[in-house]
């Protein structure tokens, strides 16, 4: 609205003409049309050449702290499929710090920027890569047979899928097998390289191995649902009235704030049992609501999380009784989370994943600070065993593996939630 009345305006001057026979109107209106088409914040291009295999660099630290010689059980199917890989663009020093300065202002009440929240769009303009580098890294991509999945509208990440081969071919690269704790897992096995033209460009490649977080409490089954609070061996069940007691939130439902019209994202990697789901809202005197299901790339079927993904939908509409949940999944939940705050699907958004901090690869902050940027609000599981977080299901919690938290926990712009405790006063 605010450009069209800018238009508006300059042709409503008078016609008064300078020496050259430009009405002074028109003028206004062409000076007007050129501010409307380049935003303030149009990045300048930074490939200042082709993009070609001559020179190469590596990008360092860019192996998972898992994909470790001892675990190596040596290289993949050439034609095995990477679905959704990402790489990961980087803002120049200066853009940095702007967001940084940004993130501070829109937390602070006495900043004009305070609760100002951006658009991926915005975000992009003002942290992003210039379109024409974009474009000038998607050709690139082609070039080598990727197939394209999606272009962030931050302008900060591409999506590709490809094989192992062209892997291999375009990064330089193998994809190798490894057995970690009994499961096969994959993950290139050197530092992959970018041609020196993207240098200052590419932060990393987020999907090159299929090391994921887990739920912190490790993994739920998904059990049918019966009307016994009290389990035969003594173990107490909560209902959602119950949790509203214990966390006072009947005042807020007689006051009608009972999540109208807000959206929940919730992240997950496995399809969910939907009968399942209007079970457990029609036996606890629900509304019959459905979670609206956005789906990121392959589907990745029904697998161990599905305990989880059950939990967070059942209980955050449990809670939030009259929003709309969006469950969000892929076959990797770090790309679940990146889908939400690139469409802006939710100003909240619940991620029940976590690894040992020092086995995870650093590649959800840039993801954090958009999402902050946007005013999301993303919560993440920290579990219950404090700094023992690389114990798993270790019940006395002794940090015999060193003292470590919970990743992406961690990150300072995720809030985390965990080692929720209440005392009943005894009452049985």
């Amino acid at each position: 609205m605010e450009s069209k009345t800018r238009v508006e305006d300059c042709c409503a001057v008078g016609h008064t003409t300078k020496n050259d026979g430009l009405p002074y109107g028109y003028l206004a209106l062409i000076v007007s049309i050129a501010a409307i088409a380049s935003p303030a914040w149009a990045q300048t291009p930074r490939i200042s050449g082709p993009i070609d295999g001559n020179r190469q660099i590596a990008l360092r630290t860019q192996v998972h702290p898992l994909a470790r010689p001892e675990f190596d059980r040596g290289a993949a199917d050439s034609a095995m499929h990477l679905d959704y890989v990402t790489m990961v663009l980087k803002p120049t020093d200066a853009q940095q710090s702007d967001l940084e300065t940004l993130l501070v202002q829109q937390q602070d009440k006495s900043s004009n920027n305070f609760h100002k929240w951006l658009t991926p769009e915005q975000f992009g303009d003002r942290f992003g890569l210039a379109a024409r580098d974009i474009d000038a890294i998607r050709s690139w991509m082609v070039s080598w047979g990727f197939h394209i999945e999606d272009t962030a509208r931050g302008r900060n990440w591409i999506a590709f899928s490809g094989t192992a081969a062209q892997i291999q071919k375009a990064l330089h690269t193998e994809i190798h097998r490894f057995l970690v704790e009994g499961k096969m897992h994959y993950a290139n096995a050197t530092d992959p390289t970018i041609p020196a033209a993207l240098a200052d460009m590419v932060r990393f490649f987020r999907g090159l191995d299929d090391f994921e977080p887990e739920p912190p409490g490790g993994v739920r089954t998904a059990t049918p649902i019966a009307p016994d609070y009290t389990g035969s061996g003594g173990v107490h069940y909560l209902s959602p009235d119950d949790f509203a007691t214990i966390y006072d939130l009947m005042p807020l439902y007689s006051a009608g704030i009972q999540g109208d019209q807000q959206n929940i994202a919730i992240i997950g990697h496995s399809d969910i049992d939907l009968p399942g789901y209007q079970t457990f809202r029609s036996l606890f005197g629900l509304s019959a609501t459905v979670p609206v299901m956005h789906l990121v790339g392959t589907d990745p079927g029904t697998t161990s999380s599905l305990g989880e993904a059950m939990l967070d939908l059942e209980w955050s509409g449990a809670v939030a009784r009259n929003a709309t949940i969006i469950y969000v999944y892929a076959t990797s939940v770090n790309t679940a989370a990146q889908e939400a705050i690139d469409k802006n699907l939710a100003p909240v958004m619940s991620f029940s994943y976590a690894s040992c901090e020092p086995d995870a690869s650093d590649t959800l902050r840039v993801l954090a600070q958009q999402a902050s940027a946007q005013g999301i609000t993303w919560l993440v599981a920290a579990g219950d065993a404090g700094a023992a977080a690389c114990d798993s299901h270790n019940d006395r919690q002794l940090a015999s593996g060193g003292f470590a938290v919970s990743y992406p926990a961690s990150i300072p712009e995720i809030t985390a939630v965990g080692g929720a405790v209440f005392s009943d006063g005894g009452s049985g």
